[in-house]
């Protein structure tokens, strides 16, 4: 499968200033017959795009009243898709719990298999570059996500020069298992907790949909790396 047209890409990659948005990805030929040659029951099938689409359909319905008060809820009932509100956005547009999610779903994709370090690298991409955000920006973050990122960022950066890597390669460190191994990714620390490893959690046990207990356990691992407080992680496992 030809996995390129997930790398962090722009319209002008010599300025790198407008970034090629999730509705602008340009799947191949040869993924679109590989994706329509998918042995996958019907069934399951359809609850894995519905378990996705519900993510970010029920994400664009909340956007414009993002950390309303109940009160104004209750004055406000949400009924459809609506711009505006919060964050300005336009009618359907997502917020970064749907970002961050597609960060991992592609994640799991691209490298078959759980990666937590290739999953920080695009969580770093979305923050950094706006990488599929429907905006093209990163314009909501919670603070242990970014304070786990902006970590991740420093130790790759100390990595690095400890092992004579070029910066501009640092993201690629998945590709080198032996190295890959020696980096610590638990970006968090004990009693850091929120809801932002739990709404972007769904590909995880989708993915293994076929081994519970990876599922359960990858879920675990999924939240450590940017919320290192237990309950956090357990409510992770328990989601799974």
């Amino acid at each position: 499968m030809d996995t390129k047209c997930f790398d962090l890409q722009f319209h002008d990659e010599t300025n790198r200033q407008q970034i090629i948005k999730p509705d602008e990805i340009d799947l191949t030929n040869e993924n679109k017959v590989l994706i329509s040659k998918l042995s996958i029951d019907q069934r399951i099938l359809n609850g894995i795009k519905g378990s996705l689409f519900g993510l970010a359909i029920g994400d664009a319905l909340g956007a414009h009243v993002e950390f309303r008060p109940q009160t104004y809820l209750k004055e406000n009932p949400v009924k459809d898709l609506q711009g505006g509100g919060t964050w300005g956005l336009e009618k359907g547009q997502f917020t970064d719990d749907t970002s961050m999610a597609i960060c991992l779903a592609i994640s799991l994709i691209v490298c078959q298999d759980f990666i937590p370090y290739d999953q920080l690298v695009r969580y770093k991409w979305w923050y950094r570059h706006g990488y599929m955000s429907s905006t093209g920006q990163c314009f909501d973050i919670g603070t242990a996500t970014r304070q786990s990122i902006q970590e991740f960022e420093s130790r790759q950066k100390k990595f690095a020069q400890e092992n004579q890597i070029d910066l501009d390669e640092i993201d690629q460190l998945s590709e080198n298992k032996e190295l890959l191994d020696k980096f610590n990714v638990n970006c968090s620390n004990d009693g850091v907790a929120g809801n932002g490893a739990l709404m972007r959690l769904s590909p995880v046990p989708l993915f293994f949909y076929q081994n519970p207990s990876k599922a359960i356990e990858y879920s675990g691992i999924s939240a450590k790396i940017t919320h290192g407080d237990k309950k956090a992680i357990d409510c992770c496992r328990y989601y799974a």
